[in-house]
């Protein structure tokens, strides 16, 4: 039986860049997944400064070459309803960053991903599936689907909502669904984009654009599934004038490259984020709909405590488990929520709902410091508390000296 220090179960996105860090602690790892299936059209926008994992692991570099900088983000309401909230545009110059981060392609994420596990000698690439867990107080034991056996000190689940390494932990969550389908797409248009991400509000859902290199975007646009079944049958050509018409043609003509991907829209919160020998990362842990580039990056502040909490610890016990889940709690459940409640705002009818978006979003339009604080906040949780802190501490010396 082969001995790892931990054992990474999940190879997307979240569960290599796990690996990676992981790996950079010092530690042997091993990263357990079959192989990657169809390649993923989807796109994937990393905030600054959950960007700076990426550059601690020498990633950025390339990660940059695939991707396109977002210098603005936009939001519209793209609604018919009576109480119609203004356009807040939110631009990274105002908080003194060129970009609040990069739109980097899956495909291209994933291969240089890949690339890097092969050239890093301390992680050990398994092509099996897990098909049994069993966690002790001494040790996690884990069987593959190829027959071998593993054992480990700590097992990291990024394997997804469904995940197996949840169940054999022990752990339930709460999941609930939407009347939602996501279609994902990506299209060539005939204006520059400007490095300016767009999202029109509408009564179904987010309609986002986010640009890529070159005069392309990628686009998540969230609809009833019927209507979302309706659209992913257009032959492409009529695809393409409904995304223009959708955009009010802010970007030209459009042209769609291929058909949509389709994903219904559902929510997950795990009990617990860790128990005993083994910890969740990403989906595995929470799940929420693709609204202000909130998931992966939420995903990405898992890695980073996890690795800082490795880093910090010695002798990897039956209680680390414990430890992680207090480290991640109090970020995994409001960013939840408050993704959550946007969503559900955009769905309701009901009057009052309607007037405090729009007021919260006019208070954002016309308060820049309310508005710098929300993409402080946004970009790093706390961060707003440790503004207005600071402008009290600040603030404490001119009024004693007028008292």
């Amino acid at each position: 039986m082969d001995h790892f220090d931990i054992v990474v179960v999940g190879a997307g996105l979240a569960g290599a860049l796990t690996a990676l860090s992981l790996a950079a602690t010092g530690r042997s790892i091993a990263l357990v997944a079959p192989e990657a299936g169809p390649e993923d059209g989807r796109t994937t926008a990393v905030m600054d400064p959950a960007f700076g994992l990426l550059r601690t692991l020498g990633l950025a570099e390339a990660l940059e070459e695939a991707g396109a900088p977002l210098s603005s983000m936009r939001i519209i309401d793209g609604t018919d309803r009576l109480l119609r909230a203004p356009v807040v545009t939110f631009r990274a110059s105002e908080i003194g960053l060129p970009a609040f981060g990069i739109n980097i392609p899956n495909t291209a994420f994933n291969r240089v991903l890949k690339e890097r596990i092969a050239a890093t000698p301390s992680v050990t690439r398994i092509t099996a599936a897990l098909s049994c867990l069993h966690l002790t107080d001494e040790k996690a034991v884990l069987h593959l689907s190829d027959g071998q056996l593993l054992s480990a000190d700590l097992v990291a689940g990024a394997d997804g909502k469904r995940s197996k390494v949840r169940k054999a932990a022990g752990v339930e969550a709460r999941e609930w669904s939407y009347p939602q389908t996501a279609l994902v797409m990506n299209f060539a248009h005939e204006q520059p984009h400007m490095t300016v991400s767009t999202e029109f509000h509408t009564a179904d859902g987010p309609f986002t654009q986010v640009p890529l290199p070159g005069d392309r975007s990628s686009l998540v646009w969230v609809m009833k599934p019927l209507d979302a079944a309706r659209i992913a049958a257009l032959p492409l050509t009529e695809l393409s004038l409904a995304v223009e018409r959708r955009m009010q043609s802010m970007l030209g003509k459009v042209t769609v490259e291929a058909a949509p991907q389709s994903f219904p829209l559902s929510g997950l919160t795990a009990q617990r984020l860790g128990a005993g020998r083994a910890v969740f990362i990403g989906e595995a842990a929470h799940a929420f709909p693709p609204i202000g580039a909130q998931g992966l990056n939420l995903s990405l502040r898992d890695v980073t405590a996890l690795s800082e909490l490795v880093a910090q610890t010695s002798q990897l016990g039956a209680e680390f488990g414990a430890r992680y889940d207090a480290r991640r709690r109090a970020d995994v459940v409001s960013r939840t929520m408050s993704v959550d409640l946007l969503n559900r705002s955009l769905l309701t009818g009901l009057l009052p709902v309607q007037l405090l978006r729009a007021g919260g979003l006019q208070a954002l339009a016309s308060a820049p410091p309310l508005r710098n604080l929300l993409m402080r906040e946004g970009l790093r949780p706390g961060a707003a508390l440790e503004e207005i802190g600071r402008t009290l501490r600040d603030a404490l010396p001119r009024f004693s000296r007028r008292a």
